[in-house]
Protein backbone atom coordinates (compact mmCIF):
# COMPACT_ATOMS: atom_id res chain seq x y z
CA UNK A 1 0.00 0.00 0.00
CA UNK A 2 1.22 3.50 -0.72
CA UNK A 3 0.77 6.83 1.00
CA UNK A 4 -1.47 9.14 -1.01
CA UNK A 5 -0.10 12.50 -2.08
CA UNK A 6 -1.50 15.38 -4.05
CA UNK A 7 -0.06 16.04 -7.48
CA UNK A 8 3.35 17.75 -7.42
CA UNK A 9 2.05 21.11 -8.61
CA UNK A 10 -1.06 21.33 -6.47
CA UNK A 11 -1.70 23.84 -3.67
CA UNK A 12 -2.27 20.98 -1.21
CA UNK A 13 1.15 19.45 -1.80
CA UNK A 14 2.83 22.85 -1.72
CA UNK A 15 1.25 23.71 1.62
CA UNK A 16 2.29 20.38 3.11
CA UNK A 17 5.84 20.88 1.82
CA UNK A 18 5.96 24.39 3.24
CA UNK A 19 4.74 23.14 6.60
CA UNK A 20 7.35 20.40 6.72
CA UNK A 21 10.17 22.81 5.86
CA UNK A 22 8.96 25.34 8.42
CA UNK A 23 8.84 22.66 11.12
CA UNK A 24 12.35 21.41 10.31
CA UNK A 25 11.33 18.04 8.87
CA UNK A 26 14.05 16.01 7.09
CA UNK A 27 14.23 16.72 3.37
CA UNK A 28 15.61 13.30 2.50
CA UNK A 29 13.13 10.49 1.89
CA UNK A 30 13.54 7.71 4.46
CA UNK A 31 12.95 4.04 5.05
CA UNK A 32 12.98 3.57 8.81
CA UNK A 33 13.57 0.02 10.04
CA UNK A 34 12.69 -0.82 13.66
CA UNK A 35 14.48 -3.92 14.89
CA UNK A 36 12.63 -5.20 17.95
CA UNK A 37 9.40 -3.72 16.61
CA UNK A 38 7.23 -6.01 18.76
CA UNK A 39 9.15 -5.30 21.97
CA UNK A 40 8.33 -3.12 24.94
CA UNK A 41 10.45 -0.11 23.88
CA UNK A 42 8.85 0.03 20.44
CA UNK A 43 5.40 -0.29 21.98
CA UNK A 44 5.85 2.37 24.64
CA UNK A 45 8.09 4.89 22.89
CA UNK A 46 9.07 4.32 19.27
CA UNK A 47 5.78 3.64 17.51
CA UNK A 48 3.85 6.33 19.43
CA UNK A 49 6.78 8.70 18.89
CA UNK A 50 6.92 8.11 15.14
CA UNK A 51 3.18 8.72 14.83
CA UNK A 52 3.54 11.92 16.84
CA UNK A 53 6.28 13.09 14.46
CA UNK A 54 4.12 12.19 11.48
CA UNK A 55 1.12 14.08 12.83
CA UNK A 56 3.30 17.14 13.55
CA UNK A 57 4.65 17.12 9.99
CA UNK A 58 8.14 16.20 11.17
CA UNK A 59 8.66 13.05 9.09
CA UNK A 60 9.94 13.36 5.51
CA UNK A 61 7.49 13.99 2.69
CA UNK A 62 7.99 10.38 1.58
CA UNK A 63 8.76 7.73 4.15
CA UNK A 64 8.09 4.10 5.02
CA UNK A 65 8.46 2.32 8.37
CA UNK A 66 9.42 -1.34 8.32
CA UNK A 67 9.00 -3.30 11.53
CA UNK A 68 11.25 -6.27 12.13
CA UNK A 69 11.59 -8.93 14.80
CA UNK A 70 12.17 -12.65 15.12
CA UNK A 71 8.42 -13.23 15.10
CA UNK A 72 6.46 -13.23 11.85
CA UNK A 73 3.64 -10.75 11.33
CA UNK A 74 1.70 -9.73 8.26
CA UNK A 75 1.65 -6.05 7.36
CA UNK A 76 -1.92 -5.76 8.64
CA UNK A 77 -1.02 -7.46 11.92
CA UNK A 78 1.85 -5.03 12.41
CA UNK A 79 -0.45 -2.10 11.68
CA UNK A 80 -2.85 -3.35 14.34
CA UNK A 81 0.06 -3.78 16.76
CA UNK A 82 1.12 -0.18 16.08
CA UNK A 83 -2.44 1.08 16.50
CA UNK A 84 -2.74 -0.66 19.88
CA UNK A 85 0.61 0.82 20.97
CA UNK A 86 -0.37 4.36 19.98
CA UNK A 87 -3.80 4.01 21.60
CA UNK A 88 -2.27 2.85 24.89
CA UNK A 89 0.87 4.97 25.14
CA UNK A 90 0.60 7.79 22.60
CA UNK A 91 -0.64 11.31 23.23
CA UNK A 92 -2.44 11.46 19.87
CA UNK A 93 -5.35 9.16 19.09
CA UNK A 94 -4.81 6.77 16.13
CA UNK A 95 -7.71 8.16 14.13
CA UNK A 96 -8.43 10.32 11.11
CA UNK A 97 -6.43 11.06 8.00
CA UNK A 98 -3.15 11.37 9.93
CA UNK A 99 -3.45 7.83 11.24
CA UNK A 100 -4.60 6.49 7.86
CA UNK A 101 -1.51 7.84 6.10
CA UNK A 102 0.78 6.67 8.89
CA UNK A 103 -0.72 3.16 8.90
CA UNK A 104 -0.30 2.91 5.14
CA UNK A 105 3.42 3.55 5.58
CA UNK A 106 3.85 0.50 7.85
CA UNK A 107 5.03 -2.92 6.75
CA UNK A 108 6.79 -5.85 8.40
CA UNK A 109 9.71 -8.11 7.57
CA UNK A 110 10.94 -10.69 10.05
CA UNK A 111 14.69 -11.04 10.37
CA UNK A 112 17.20 -13.35 11.96
CA UNK A 113 20.87 -13.27 10.99
CA UNK A 114 20.55 -16.68 9.33
CA UNK A 115 17.51 -15.67 7.24
CA UNK A 116 17.37 -11.94 6.41
CA UNK A 117 15.40 -12.39 3.19
CA UNK A 118 11.96 -11.33 4.53
CA UNK A 119 13.51 -8.10 5.79
CA UNK A 120 15.32 -7.53 2.50
CA UNK A 121 12.06 -7.99 0.62
CA UNK A 122 10.22 -5.57 2.91
CA UNK A 123 12.91 -2.87 2.61
CA UNK A 124 13.04 -3.29 -1.18
CA UNK A 125 9.26 -2.95 -1.42
CA UNK A 126 9.31 0.15 0.79
CA UNK A 127 12.02 1.79 -1.31
CA UNK A 128 10.17 0.96 -4.51
CA UNK A 129 7.00 2.56 -3.14
CA UNK A 130 8.90 5.75 -2.32
CA UNK A 131 10.95 5.84 -5.51
CA UNK A 132 14.42 7.27 -6.00
CA UNK A 133 17.13 6.50 -3.45
CA UNK A 134 15.76 7.04 0.07
CA UNK A 135 18.08 7.03 3.05
CA UNK A 136 17.81 4.10 5.44
CA UNK A 137 17.63 4.53 9.20
CA UNK A 138 17.98 1.45 11.39
CA UNK A 139 16.93 1.57 15.05
CA UNK A 140 18.34 -1.32 17.09
CA UNK A 141 15.72 -1.65 19.84
CA UNK A 142 17.02 -5.13 20.67
CA UNK A 143 18.85 -6.63 23.67
CA UNK A 144 22.59 -5.84 23.73
CA UNK A 145 23.50 -9.38 22.70
CA UNK A 146 21.62 -8.70 19.45
CA UNK A 147 23.70 -5.66 18.43
CA UNK A 148 26.67 -7.50 16.92
CA UNK A 149 24.74 -10.05 14.80
CA UNK A 150 22.32 -7.37 13.59
CA UNK A 151 25.14 -5.03 12.57
CA UNK A 152 26.85 -7.93 10.81
CA UNK A 153 23.67 -8.76 8.91
CA UNK A 154 23.31 -5.16 7.73
CA UNK A 155 26.84 -5.30 6.37
CA UNK A 156 26.53 -8.73 4.77
CA UNK A 157 23.26 -7.90 2.99
CA UNK A 158 24.28 -4.46 1.75
CA UNK A 159 21.52 -2.77 3.74
CA UNK A 160 24.13 -0.58 5.46
CA UNK A 161 24.58 1.36 2.22
CA UNK A 162 23.29 4.96 2.43
CA UNK A 163 22.20 4.31 6.02
CA UNK A 164 22.44 5.53 9.59
CA UNK A 165 22.05 3.38 12.67
CA UNK A 166 20.64 4.17 16.12
CA UNK A 167 22.06 1.90 18.83
CA UNK A 168 20.19 1.57 22.11
CA UNK A 169 21.73 1.43 25.55
CA UNK A 170 23.56 -0.08 27.30
CA UNK A 171 26.46 0.29 24.88
CA UNK A 172 28.66 -2.48 26.21
CA UNK A 173 28.99 -3.73 29.76
CA UNK A 174 32.61 -2.68 30.36
CA UNK A 175 35.53 -1.11 28.49
CA UNK A 176 36.46 -4.27 26.58
CA UNK A 177 32.92 -4.96 25.35
CA UNK A 178 32.36 -1.30 24.40
CA UNK A 179 35.57 -1.29 22.37
CA UNK A 180 34.63 -4.56 20.68
CA UNK A 181 31.17 -3.22 19.81
CA UNK A 182 32.67 0.00 18.42
CA UNK A 183 35.05 -2.05 16.27
CA UNK A 184 32.15 -4.15 14.97
CA UNK A 185 30.11 -1.06 14.12
CA UNK A 186 33.03 0.82 12.54
CA UNK A 187 33.73 -2.13 10.27
CA UNK A 188 30.33 -1.43 8.66
CA UNK A 189 29.48 2.20 9.46
CA UNK A 190 31.49 5.38 9.64
CA UNK A 191 31.27 7.17 13.00
CA UNK A 192 29.23 9.93 11.31
CA UNK A 193 26.53 7.31 10.64
CA UNK A 194 26.32 6.03 14.25
CA UNK A 195 23.86 7.41 16.81
CA UNK A 196 24.30 5.97 20.34
CA UNK A 197 21.05 6.99 21.95
CA UNK A 198 20.36 8.19 25.47
CA UNK A 199 16.79 9.48 25.58
CA UNK A 200 17.60 11.65 28.61
CA UNK A 201 19.60 13.94 26.31
CA UNK A 202 16.55 14.44 24.10
CA UNK A 203 14.51 15.92 26.94
CA UNK A 204 13.54 19.57 26.61
CA UNK A 205 14.55 20.15 30.23
CA UNK A 206 18.05 18.69 29.75
CA UNK A 207 18.58 20.90 26.70
CA UNK A 208 17.40 23.80 28.84
CA UNK A 209 20.46 23.32 31.06
CA UNK A 210 22.49 24.71 28.15
CA UNK A 211 20.11 27.64 27.70
CA UNK A 212 19.94 28.38 31.43
CA UNK A 213 23.70 28.54 31.71
CA UNK A 214 25.01 29.92 28.43
CA UNK A 215 22.18 32.34 27.54
CA UNK A 216 22.02 34.05 30.93
CA UNK A 217 24.72 36.23 32.42
CA UNK A 218 23.07 35.69 35.80
CA UNK A 219 24.22 32.05 36.00
CA UNK A 220 27.34 31.45 33.91
CA UNK A 221 29.67 33.52 36.17
CA UNK A 222 28.82 31.36 39.20
CA UNK A 223 28.98 27.99 37.39
CA UNK A 224 32.33 26.95 38.91
CA UNK A 225 34.19 25.82 42.02
CA UNK A 226 34.36 29.35 43.43
CA UNK A 227 30.60 29.45 43.95
CA UNK A 228 29.30 25.86 43.82
CA UNK A 229 30.04 23.55 46.74
CA UNK A 230 28.64 20.32 45.23
CA UNK A 231 26.34 18.98 42.52
CA UNK A 232 23.71 16.22 42.79
CA UNK A 233 22.17 14.29 39.91
CA UNK A 234 19.32 12.23 41.31
CA UNK A 235 17.06 9.83 39.37
CA UNK A 236 15.08 7.70 41.84
CA UNK A 237 12.38 5.35 40.55
CA UNK A 238 9.41 3.94 42.44
CA UNK A 239 9.04 0.81 40.29
CA UNK A 240 10.88 -2.46 40.86
CA UNK A 241 12.40 -4.55 38.10
CA UNK A 242 8.99 -5.16 36.50
CA UNK A 243 9.60 -8.81 35.64
CA UNK A 244 12.89 -8.05 33.85
CA UNK A 245 15.08 -10.27 36.02
CA UNK A 246 16.95 -11.71 33.04
CA UNK A 247 18.05 -8.25 31.89
CA UNK A 248 18.56 -6.75 35.32
CA UNK A 249 20.63 -9.57 36.81
CA UNK A 250 23.15 -9.09 33.99
CA UNK A 251 23.10 -5.31 34.06
CA UNK A 252 22.29 -3.78 37.45
CA UNK A 253 21.56 -0.14 38.16
CA UNK A 254 25.10 1.11 37.61
CA UNK A 255 25.33 -0.12 34.01
CA UNK A 256 21.66 0.58 33.31
CA UNK A 257 21.44 4.12 34.71
CA UNK A 258 24.74 5.67 35.80
CA UNK A 259 26.96 5.05 32.76
CA UNK A 260 24.13 5.42 30.28
CA UNK A 261 22.16 8.35 31.72
CA UNK A 262 23.49 10.19 34.76
CA UNK A 263 27.09 10.57 33.59
CA UNK A 264 25.77 11.88 30.26
CA UNK A 265 23.77 14.53 32.10
CA UNK A 266 26.87 15.33 34.16
CA UNK A 267 28.69 16.02 30.89
CA UNK A 268 26.07 18.64 30.00
CA UNK A 269 26.16 20.24 33.45
CA UNK A 270 29.95 20.41 33.67
CA UNK A 271 31.06 21.21 30.11
CA UNK A 272 33.05 24.29 29.16
CA UNK A 273 31.27 26.81 26.90
CA UNK A 274 31.36 25.38 23.35
CA UNK A 275 32.32 27.69 20.50
CA UNK A 276 28.96 26.84 18.90
CA UNK A 277 26.03 24.47 19.40
CA UNK A 278 27.09 22.34 16.44
CA UNK A 279 27.49 18.61 17.03
CA UNK A 280 31.29 18.50 16.95
CA UNK A 281 31.74 21.39 19.37
CA UNK A 282 29.14 20.12 21.83
CA UNK A 283 30.49 16.57 21.80
CA UNK A 284 34.07 17.81 22.09
CA UNK A 285 33.21 19.61 25.32
CA UNK A 286 31.26 16.77 26.93
CA UNK A 287 34.03 14.33 26.03
CA UNK A 288 36.56 16.66 27.69
CA UNK A 289 34.50 16.38 30.88
CA UNK A 290 34.64 12.59 30.64
CA UNK A 291 38.40 12.75 30.10
CA UNK A 292 38.76 14.90 33.23
CA UNK A 293 36.87 12.43 35.43
CA UNK A 294 38.95 10.57 37.97
CA UNK A 295 38.51 6.77 38.12
CA UNK A 296 35.75 5.88 40.56
CA UNK A 297 36.86 5.32 44.13
CA UNK A 298 35.02 2.23 45.40
CA UNK A 299 35.12 3.65 48.95
CA UNK A 300 32.93 6.51 47.67
CA UNK A 301 30.24 4.25 46.22
CA UNK A 302 27.19 2.76 47.93
CA UNK A 303 25.52 -0.23 46.30
CA UNK A 304 22.09 -1.24 47.58
CA UNK A 305 19.49 -3.92 46.98
CA UNK A 306 15.86 -3.52 47.99
CA UNK A 307 14.43 -6.09 50.38
CA UNK A 308 12.47 -8.62 48.39
CA UNK A 309 14.56 -8.35 45.22
CA UNK A 310 15.97 -11.87 45.67
CA UNK A 311 12.41 -13.21 45.83
CA UNK A 312 11.61 -11.86 42.35
CA UNK A 313 11.11 -14.60 39.71
CA UNK A 314 14.35 -15.33 37.91
CA UNK A 315 16.62 -13.65 40.47
CA UNK A 316 19.51 -15.58 42.04
CA UNK A 317 18.68 -16.15 45.75
CA UNK A 318 22.24 -15.04 46.57
CA UNK A 319 22.29 -12.17 44.05
CA UNK A 320 24.78 -9.34 44.55
CA UNK A 321 23.22 -7.27 41.74
CA UNK A 322 22.61 -3.71 42.85
CA UNK A 323 19.16 -2.16 42.47
CA UNK A 324 20.52 1.11 43.91
CA UNK A 325 23.71 3.06 43.42
CA UNK A 326 25.07 6.28 44.91
CA UNK A 327 28.52 7.48 43.89
CA UNK A 328 30.81 10.44 44.31
CA UNK A 329 32.42 11.51 41.03
CA UNK A 330 35.33 13.94 40.70
CA UNK A 331 35.97 16.11 37.64
CA UNK A 332 39.63 17.07 37.88
CA UNK A 333 39.88 20.24 35.85
CA UNK A 334 40.26 23.96 36.53
CA UNK A 335 36.53 24.70 36.74
CA UNK A 336 35.47 21.82 38.99
CA UNK A 337 38.50 20.77 41.02
CA UNK A 338 37.35 19.99 44.57
CA UNK A 339 33.63 20.03 43.71
CA UNK A 340 32.07 16.58 44.28
CA UNK A 341 29.33 15.35 41.95
CA UNK A 342 26.94 12.99 43.75
CA UNK A 343 24.97 10.59 41.56
CA UNK A 344 22.08 8.47 42.83
CA UNK A 345 19.57 6.16 41.17
CA UNK A 346 17.65 3.08 42.17
CA UNK A 347 14.50 1.00 42.09
CA UNK A 348 11.66 0.94 44.65
CA UNK A 349 12.56 4.34 46.09
CA UNK A 350 10.39 7.00 47.68
CA UNK A 351 9.60 9.10 44.61
CA UNK A 352 10.05 9.13 40.86
CA UNK A 353 12.13 12.21 40.09
CA UNK A 354 14.84 13.45 37.72
CA UNK A 355 16.71 16.28 39.42
CA UNK A 356 19.97 18.21 39.14
CA UNK A 357 20.80 20.22 42.26
CA UNK A 358 23.65 22.74 42.39
CA UNK A 359 24.54 23.57 45.98
CA UNK A 360 25.86 27.12 46.28
CA UNK A 361 28.49 28.02 48.83
CA UNK A 362 27.42 29.78 52.01
CA UNK A 363 28.55 33.37 52.65
CA UNK A 364 31.78 33.65 54.61
CA UNK A 365 30.00 35.45 57.46
CA UNK A 366 26.46 34.78 58.69
CA UNK A 367 25.05 38.11 59.88
CA UNK A 368 21.38 37.09 60.19
CA UNK A 369 19.53 34.92 62.67
CA UNK A 370 17.64 31.98 61.19
CA UNK A 371 14.10 31.05 62.17
CA UNK A 372 14.41 27.51 63.60
CA UNK A 373 10.78 26.71 62.76
CA UNK A 374 11.05 27.42 59.03
CA UNK A 375 14.72 26.80 58.23
CA UNK A 376 16.67 23.55 58.14
CA UNK A 377 19.78 23.14 60.26
CA UNK A 378 21.78 23.64 57.06
CA UNK A 379 20.03 26.47 55.20
CA UNK A 380 19.24 25.92 51.53
CA UNK A 381 21.16 27.86 48.91
CA UNK A 382 20.48 25.82 45.80
CA UNK A 383 19.61 25.91 42.14
CA UNK A 384 17.35 22.94 41.35
CA UNK A 385 16.57 21.66 37.84
CA UNK A 386 13.80 19.09 37.49
CA UNK A 387 14.41 17.54 34.07
CA UNK A 388 11.52 15.10 33.96
CA UNK A 389 9.51 16.82 31.21
CA UNK A 390 7.88 19.29 31.18
CA UNK A 391 10.24 20.21 34.02
CA UNK A 392 10.95 23.23 36.19
CA UNK A 393 13.83 25.26 37.63
CA UNK A 394 13.86 26.60 41.18
CA UNK A 395 16.21 28.89 43.05
CA UNK A 396 16.13 28.23 46.80
CA UNK A 397 17.43 31.06 48.97
CA UNK A 398 16.99 32.87 52.28
CA UNK A 399 14.69 35.87 52.66
CA UNK A 400 13.53 38.07 55.53
CA UNK A 401 10.50 36.80 57.42
CA UNK A 402 7.68 39.34 57.95
CA UNK A 403 7.88 41.07 61.31
CA UNK A 404 9.90 43.49 63.35
CA UNK A 405 12.88 41.14 63.87
CA UNK A 406 15.45 40.48 61.17
CA UNK A 407 14.92 36.73 60.88
CA UNK A 408 15.39 34.68 57.76
CA UNK A 409 13.38 31.82 56.34
CA UNK A 410 13.69 29.68 53.23
CA UNK A 411 12.10 30.94 50.01
CA UNK A 412 11.82 29.58 46.48
CA UNK A 413 11.48 31.16 43.04
CA UNK A 414 10.28 28.64 40.43
CA UNK A 415 10.03 28.59 36.65
CA UNK A 416 7.73 25.90 35.24
CA UNK A 417 7.75 24.95 31.60
CA UNK A 418 4.03 24.15 31.56
CA UNK A 419 3.12 27.53 33.07
CA UNK A 420 5.44 29.65 30.93
CA UNK A 421 5.33 28.10 27.45
CA UNK A 422 2.87 26.29 25.23
CA UNK A 423 4.02 22.67 25.39
CA UNK A 424 1.63 21.43 22.72
CA UNK A 425 4.44 21.00 20.21
CA UNK A 426 7.13 19.85 22.62
CA UNK A 427 8.87 16.65 21.59
CA UNK A 428 9.46 13.70 23.89
CA UNK A 429 13.03 12.48 24.20
CA UNK A 430 12.77 9.68 21.67
CA UNK A 431 10.85 11.86 19.21
CA UNK A 432 13.54 14.53 19.28
CA UNK A 433 16.38 12.06 18.91
CA UNK A 434 14.80 10.06 16.07
CA UNK A 435 14.23 13.35 14.24
CA UNK A 436 17.85 14.39 14.86
CA UNK A 437 19.09 11.05 13.53
CA UNK A 438 17.11 11.55 10.31
CA UNK A 439 18.61 15.04 10.03
CA UNK A 440 22.10 13.64 10.67
CA UNK A 441 22.55 15.85 13.77
CA UNK A 442 24.72 14.01 16.32
CA UNK A 443 24.74 16.79 18.94
CA UNK A 444 22.80 14.79 21.55
CA UNK A 445 24.40 11.40 20.87
CA UNK A 446 27.49 9.92 22.53
CA UNK A 447 30.72 9.60 20.58
CA UNK A 448 32.77 6.39 20.51
CA UNK A 449 35.67 7.79 22.56
CA UNK A 450 33.23 9.32 25.06
CA UNK A 451 31.47 6.06 25.91
CA UNK A 452 34.77 4.18 26.09
CA UNK A 453 36.12 6.76 28.54
CA UNK A 454 33.08 6.35 30.80
CA UNK A 455 33.65 2.61 30.96
CA UNK A 456 37.33 3.28 31.66
CA UNK A 457 36.61 5.45 34.73
CA UNK A 458 34.06 2.85 35.86
CA UNK A 459 36.58 0.00 35.81
CA UNK A 460 37.59 0.11 39.52
CA UNK A 461 33.96 -0.35 40.58
CA UNK A 462 33.25 -3.08 38.02
CA UNK A 463 36.43 -4.96 38.99
CA UNK A 464 35.93 -4.78 42.76
CA UNK A 465 32.36 -3.78 43.70
CA UNK A 466 31.52 -3.34 47.38
CA UNK A 467 28.81 -5.67 48.72
CA UNK A 468 25.22 -4.60 48.35
CA UNK A 469 23.48 -3.11 51.38
CA UNK A 470 19.77 -3.79 52.01
CA UNK A 471 17.17 -1.04 51.98
CA UNK A 472 13.43 -0.97 52.47
CA UNK A 473 11.18 -0.45 49.43
CA UNK A 474 9.81 3.08 49.46
CA UNK A 475 12.86 4.46 51.28
CA UNK A 476 15.73 6.49 49.80
CA UNK A 477 18.35 3.75 49.84
CA UNK A 478 20.79 2.44 52.44
CA UNK A 479 21.54 4.65 55.45
CA UNK A 480 25.21 4.92 54.44
CA UNK A 481 24.31 7.35 51.63
CA UNK A 482 24.21 10.12 54.24
CA UNK A 483 27.83 9.45 55.18
CA UNK A 484 28.73 9.51 51.49
CA UNK A 485 27.42 13.04 50.96
CA UNK A 486 28.43 14.53 54.34
CA UNK A 487 28.87 17.42 55.18
CA UNK A 488 26.18 18.15 52.58
CA UNK A 489 22.70 16.63 52.50
CA UNK A 490 20.64 15.06 49.76
CA UNK A 491 18.16 17.44 48.17
CA UNK A 492 15.71 14.52 48.09
CA UNK A 493 13.70 13.75 50.18
CA UNK A 494 14.14 17.05 52.04
CA UNK A 495 13.68 19.18 48.94
CA UNK A 496 10.27 20.44 47.99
Amino acid sequence: MSVRYAAPGSRTRESVTARRERNGAPREDHVIVLFGATGDLAKRELLPGLFSLAKAGLLPARYRIVGSARSTLTDDEFRQHARDAVAEFGLAEPTGEAWHEFAESLSFGSAVPTDPQPLLDAVTAAEKAIGGHPRRLFHLAVPPRGFTPTIGMLGDTGLASNARVIVEKPFGTDLASARALNETIHAIFDESQVFRIDHFLGKESVDNILALRFANGLFEPIWNRDHISHVQIDVPETIGIEGRAGFFEETGTFRDMIVTHLLQVLGFVAMEPPTSLAAKQLRDETTKVFEAMSPLDVTSVVRGQYLGYRDEPGVDPASQTETFIAARVEVDNWRWSGVPFYLRSGKSLGQKRQVVTLGLKQPVMRMFALDPETTNVTPSNELVIEFDDPGWIAARFLAKMPGAAMRLGEATMTFRYADSFCTQYALAGYERLILDAMLGDQSLFTRADGIERLWEVSAPLLDDPPPVEPYAPGSWGPDSIHRLISPHRWYLPDGR
